[in-house]
């Protein structure tokens, strides 16, 4: 773009888009209007072509995308013909976010708009909703379920010659693997097979037009201009984009005031020495030589792989001390990010939690406690009172936690009103640090508020936010109630946060595109951006690179966009000729692997704990394509329940509030799951051993690494053979 024109004010924009367009008869029934940047990114979309818009945070993408859909569906309308415009996110909270703020808001009083996601309690099919209504918001897999329905056969399908435009949110997602790039490849492959029809003079296939919106496409792994440039290339041929339209991306875009807080090391750790002492004293008993640093991510990979190796040599004694030093690791990582005292409560919660596995329900059968488990157990308890005490004393309190509190005071005490995001590594870290503002009394003093926000996905041992949750947390902090969020990456793209004052990234750096993000919340005026480092960590210096990549990011899209357009079209044609070809391949090798895949009856599962075994690939039957259950009776007399009250999956037919273990060792199996008014015990393949064709499997923690097809739960049958479990009221 020239940069003779003016550039766009972000700040006013917020304001703008808080009481956009209001008329005297609301914004449902106000006009769109854009801003002159925002048109003229919009334009090649206006004329039907594809195209990808590369705009800053804050900077009114979906804006943009609500206009273009609007007057893509005035201009279907005009001629007679059916507009039909689906919006893809890659969050839950997006769908309904897209719904309320955009879409809903200035489409609905002259066309239907309906969101769906996996929170959604529709009684209809998704196939029906898209019949239904003039624009559909969604998440990407729940098109892809229903597209691969339609490929199958199935009666309730859909298909993209159903699709007039499709709108794809934070759309550098269209990478290998990820479910954009599963709907695109089906684009792509119908768009080659057109292209073959119109030569034969055949009819062709309509095909949607495609709308994707980005802040920051990256440039992945690209250490040089042009590797960066083929990068943003490949994500332009995946979305088929006739161009990449951007404006702002360089030094018009007024960025927020950057430092990193480098901090030093702490000279004196008693409290780690003593963790360190008692993870040496578990690799003597395991006879175990560990390659890395205590408390690095390298000891975490190491000690990962040893736990795996001895469950598959069914070596307990290693297994089970693996697993202890994991969580020691853990607690070494968190004393280097929280409190000493937040470090000592997760130990102490799992050695409590490993010792009530042990526990009984009941005095008829006691579970077994190995000698190994025994030493473990005694071991943590020997150190608990000095570890509590270490933990009390603030005098070697990690210095991290120090910067942060002097950060957070002087934005508080500087400005008339501040606003903040604290990103941090996980989502334990994040609960943690909430608390700690909680606790600190100088804090309140001078007016901080403080909430976690954490994702919504169960992939982890700290109980995630419901979608709920999230929504409520974004509302306080939108009206004030809340003026700081500690969260993980899942608020750097796509969510609806206010312009916040300050960003401070705490001892968390992953890549360039995540930084563009997080530096997008700081867009009010006058804004700073924080690297808070310990010295030695190598964030300071990764934080660099990303610098690097940034500008370089920029530079590839600004040599992109002066491109010739054949050479454009030519390497946009190579780049999905080539991603055809590896798909076939793909497909070809995976279809090759299901002709090999073993029988059920060639599969045994051991309980990872305890090395007995527990039941055959026979016994296993699948529900809804997703939930591998044993409904035998014979498997429920191996087993004991356990409640466990931060489970909680609900969907439409079945419902998860516990979760089972094995009767021997304790060991954790899988969740209880209530389905269709039948408790079906799910398996949980992580918790077992697999033998496979005679051969352990020695990394098995997704059942789709496992290549067997098991048998469809027939819930009819099921019933008929068990009239005893029907109600004889």
């Amino acid at each position: 773009m020239e940069s003779s024109q003016a550039s766009f004010d972000l700040e006013s924009l917020q304001s703008e888009k808080s009481g956009s367009g209001a008329t005297a008869g609301g914004p449902e029934t106000a006009d769109i209007v854009l801003r002159d940047y925002q048109m003229e990114v919009a334009g090649p979309a206006l004329e039907g072509k594809n195209i990808i818009i590369c705009l800053p945070t804050g900077s009114g993408k979906t804006r943009v995308a609500v206009y273009v859909a609007k007057k893509h569906l005035d201009c279907m309308r005009e001629e007679g013909r059916l507009g039909k415009v689906v919006v893809l996110v890659n969050k839950v909270p997006l769908v309904d976010q897209h719904y309320r703020t955009e879409f809903g808001k200035f489409l609905k009083h002259k066309y239907k708009v309906e969101r769906v996601s996996g929170d959604s309690q529709l009684k209809i099919s998704f196939t029906e909703v898209v019949k239904k209504n003039d624009v559909i918001i969604c998440t990407a897999k729940i098109l892809e379920n229903y597209l691969e329905r339609s490929n199958k056969g199935e009666d309730e399908g859909v298909d993209l010659k159903d699709l007039s435009l499709i709108i794809i949110d934070e759309c550098h997602h269209t990478q290998k693997g990820e479910v954009y790039n599963q709907i695109m490849m089906r684009y792509l492959k119908q768009k080659l097979k057109n292209e073959k029809l119109k030569k034969e003079q055949k009819e062709t296939i309509p095909l949607p037009q495609i709308l994707g919106l980005t802040a920051s496409p990256g440039v992945g792994k690209a250490t040089v201009l042009a590797k960066a440039e083929d990068y943003i290339l490949r994500i332009c041929a995946n979305l088929d984009a006739y161009k990449i339209m951007s404006w702002g991306l360089g030094d018009e875009k007024r960025e927020p005031y950057k430092t990193i807080a480098l901090v030093e090391y702490r000279k004196q750790d008693p409290f780690g020495d003593v963790i360190k002492t008692i993870m040496d004293a578990i690799h003597v008993h395991a006879e175990l030589n560990p390659t890395s640093d205590l408390g690095s991510q390298n000891y975490e990979q190491w000690v990962i792989q040893e736990e795996r190796n001895a469950a598959k040599e069914e070596n307990q004694k290693v297994r089970v001390c693996a697993e202890h030093l994991r969580q020691y690791n853990e607690g070494l990582l968190l004393h280097d990010t929280i409190r000493m005292s937040d470090a000592f409560s997760f130990l102490n919660k799992y050695h409590e939690e490993e010792m009530k596995k042990k526990a009984s329900p009941n005095d008829e059968e006691a579970i077994q406690i190995t000698d190994t488990e025994r030493f473990l157990f005694n071991l943590f308890r020997d150190k608990k009172e000095e570890l509590l005490k270490l933990a009390e004393n603030p005098e070697h309190e990690n210095k991290s936690l120090s910067e942060l509190r002097a950060k957070i005071l002087y934005e508080f005490s500087s400005r008339e009103e501040a606003r903040g995001i604290i990103f941090t590594k996980t989502r334990r870290s994040a609960i943690a640090l909430s608390q700690w503002i909680q606790d600190n009394s100088k804090f309140a003093d001078i007016g901080v508020k403080a909430s976690f926000f954490i994702g919504a996905g169960d992939q982890s041992g700290v109980k995630p936010m419901t979608s709920t949750e999230q929504k409520e947390v974004l509302n306080k902090f939108h009206h004030g109630e809340i003026n700081v969020l500690i969260a993980t990456t899942v608020a750097e793209e796509g969510l609806d946060i206010p312009a916040c004052n300050f960003v401070i990234r705490y001892g968390l750096v992953t890549n360039e595109t995540a930084m563009i993000q997080a530096e997008g919340r700081g867009r009010a005026e006058n804004s700073s951006y924080t690297v808070v480092d310990v010295q030695g960590s190598g964030v300071a210096e990764k934080e660099s690179v990303n610098e690097y990549r940034k500008n370089m990011m920029h530079k590839a899209i600004h040599k992109i966009m002066s491109l010739n357009h054949d050479n454009y079209n030519k390497r946009i044609k190579e780049y999905q000729y080539q991603a055809v070809m590896e798909d076939r391949v793909k497909k070809m090798k995976m279809k090759q692997k299901s002709i090999k895949n073993a029988s059920p009856s060639e599969v045994e599962f051991r309980c990872r704990g305890c090395s007995k075994y527990v039941c055959s690939g026979e016994d296993v039957q699948i529900i809804e394509s997703m939930h591998r259950v044993n409904v035998s009776t014979e498997f429920s007399e191996l087993f004991i329940r356990r409640e466990n009250t931060s489970l909680r999956d609900r969907g439409l037919d079945y419902e998860t509030n516990g979760f089972f273990a094995c009767k021997d060792c304790g060991q954790n199996w899988g969740s209880m799951m209530q389905y269709r008014g039948i408790e079906c015990p799910c398996l949980h393949v992580k918790n077992f051993v697999v033998t496979c064709n005679g051969k352990k499997i020695s990394k098995c923690t997704k059942w789709n690494e496992l290549a067997v097809k098991f048998t469809d739960f027939d819930y009819a049958s099921w019933v008929s053979q068990n009239p005893e479990d029907e109600d004889t009221e």
